[in-house]
């Protein structure tokens, strides 16, 4: 349905919802990783759009442990891997927080990214994963 969709001359395959989740952002969330290659393959998305609590696909991606489409995401050099959402957290934070840790593995090997960012109450990801008893 997706690839009809994109066929149609004048969609907007960015295009946001009322709380500016676009298509990308959702596929991503729900773990959709063939629609999220397909957005992807596209020069008009922007990978790296946050929603109206500064979620991007990336972020919502590890929150909810989809490592596929975090390693597509972190494919790119258009995504930004330390960009926080409305509460400071990084997707690394947002991975240590719900356990994930084949998430966290593949940001830590992503170049650039920053393991000490803190969230907007200044906890760490190394504190957050102390805190939860995340050996």
């Amino acid at each position: 349905m997706v690839k009809l969709l994109l066929g149609r001359e004048g969609i907007g395959p960015d295009r946001p919802d009322k709380y500016v989740g676009t298509p990308l952002r959702s596929a991503a969330l729900r773990g959709h990783e063939g629609v999220v290659r397909l957005l992807l393959g596209r020069e008009d998305i922007d990978p790296d759009r946050p929603d109206n609590r500064e979620g991007t696909p990336l972020s919502w991606a590890a929150q909810n442990g989809h490592e596929r489409i975090v390693k597509l995401l972190l494919g790119r050099k258009d995504v930004d891997p330390n960009r926080p959402d409305e509460n400071g957290r990084t997707p690394l934070g947002c991975a240590v927080i719900e356990g994930h840790e084949g998430v966290v593995k593949l940001l830590l090997g992503r170049e650039g990214i920053d393991p000490n960012r803190p969230d907007k109450c200044a906890r760490t990801p190394l504190r957050a994963a102390a805190f939860l008893g995340r050996e």
